[in-house]
């Protein structure tokens, strides 16, 4: 009688308690999906992102629905995050529950084993050898090559021809990544790697259809194309045994803790990784900032103002321009719109469901021009930057653990550029 009283007893309080917390369920709202248009069966929006202007599509959305957002494009359904304090959720305090991922056309084009497709151990290790070959003594040691990439650059535009300013920033910044990456490589090399990544470069963003002749089909080929004469590349340099201290010789000489190496894959993914990085980003930044100073005399004459007090310093030009002075003249501006991740579980964030598998895209531009964070933001202004954002509002180079590695190279190169064309040449209308 006692052992059933005992049952009775212990079968109540566990009828009550999982009747307590059914109605507690019950009474708390179920986190629903943001708001947002999924577009069309299989292809969602992405006819409508690749037909205009990405800020536009991202804008229009933003205005209509809010700051966080789902849609569907690339073939992924998503959850766009226009939020500062979302996207720090996302990339910094919760990263563990999204993982980094690209859309399989993008890791395609670059290669799996690239480092920004990873995280935890892999991660780690890359980011760590990608650092190694750009610490600020490496860097150091780079100024002046990358002061006569800079200045050989700013010469072939001389004699009056017409150049494409966009297609010539991205000639000098793949130089400048060549060089941090294989030291100085052999001219034939050289230029076969310049060509290939050019025509993957093309496709890269392109609408991902693998048809003959389409421009991804292309872009495919070429990074074929670029794997092979990377191994080619890696073969030679195992031959000659050369005790090196660029990107390539770091990747090469890794050993993990089991005594293994990086395969030949693993060292073209991550190569063709940091070109992809290092490109077209630099290169888009530096086409706008020799535009804005074009466009803005006061502007141009307040850098030149800056610049001749370090060119006076370095007899007129004479000596070399140092990694010091170049962290006087520091100018910022983002041109990545967005990252890619993926939520590893269902993730409940301020009432809005972020389902298992679906990607997240923090858009850093939107919240960059965003007037809560910087007046009058579609205005170039960098005197804007003499009193610091704002944390979290300002994210050149990303957040959290996949922040860019190399952003300090990419500032230098970029400094260094604009030192020798503010100093040596001048900007002239072309009916002058």
């Amino acid at each position: 009688m006692d052992v059933f009283l005992l049952y009775s007893i212990f079968f109540i309080i566990l009828s009550v308690t999982l009747l307590r917390n059914l109605i507690k369920r019950m009474s708390l709202p179920n986190p629903k999906l943001p708001p947002g248009s999924m577009g069309l069966p299989y292809i969602g929006e992405t006819p409508k992102l690749f037909s205009q202007n990405p800020d536009d599509f991202f804008s229009t959305r933003q205005k209509r629905y809010g700051e966080i957002f789902k849609t569907h494009i690339l073939g992924y359904k998503c959850i766009m995050l226009v939020n500062s304090e979302a996207i720090r959720y996302v990339l910094v305090t919760h990263a563990h529950l999204f993982k980094p991922t690209y859309p399989r056309s993008k890791e395609r084009s670059i290669g799996p084993w690239a480092l920004f497709f990873h995280q935890d151990g892999y991660h780690t290790r890359m980011r760590k050898l990608v650092q190694s070959s750009l610490t600020p003594s490496m860097v150091r040691n780079s100024v002046s090559c990358i002061e006569a990439t800079a200045m050989s650059t700013l010469d072939s535009w001389s004699g009056g021809r017409l150049v494409n300013t966009f297609h010539e920033m991205k000639k000098f910044v793949f130089d400048v990544a060549v060089l941090s990456i294989f030291g100085h490589l052999d001219t034939g090399y050289k230029e076969i790697l310049k060509k290939n990544y050019s025509t993957l470069d093309r496709g890269y963003n392109s609408f991902p259809i693998c048809l003959p002749g389409s421009l991804y089909a292309t872009s495919l080929r070429a990074r074929r194309r670029l794997g092979q004469t990377l191994s080619e590349i890696i073969k030679e340099r195992k031959e000659k045994s050369v005790a090196d201290k660029d990107l390539l010789a770091s990747l090469m000489n890794y050993k993990g803790e089991n005594g293994e190496h990086l395969t030949d894959d693993q060292i073209a993914d991550n190569i063709i990784g940091v070109l992809f990085a290092a490109h077209g980003t630099t290169a888009s930044l530096l086409t706008w900032i020799l535009k804005y100073m074009h466009d803005d005399p006061n502007l141009l004459g307040a850098i030149k103002a800056e610049q001749k007090v370090i060119y006076e310093q370095n007899d007129g030009g004479k000596r070399g321009i140092t990694l010091a002075q170049t962290k006087n003249i520091l100018r910022m501006a983002s041109v990545v719109s967005y990252t890619f991740r993926e939520a590893v579980e269902d993730v409940e964030y301020k009432g809005h469901l972020i389902p298992k598998g679906w990607k997240v895209l923090p858009l850093f531009r939107n919240v960059h021009h965003n007037p809560d964070f910087f007046s009058e933001p579609r205005e170039f202004n960098p005197s804007r930057f003499e009193i610091g954002p704002k944390p979290n509002t300002f994210m050149p180079f990303g957040n959290g653990v996949h922040a860019c590695p190399g952003s300090e190279l990419a500032k230098l190169e970029m400094l260094v550029l604009l030192h020798h064309l503010v100093n040596e040449y001048r900007f002239v209308d072309v009916h002058e």
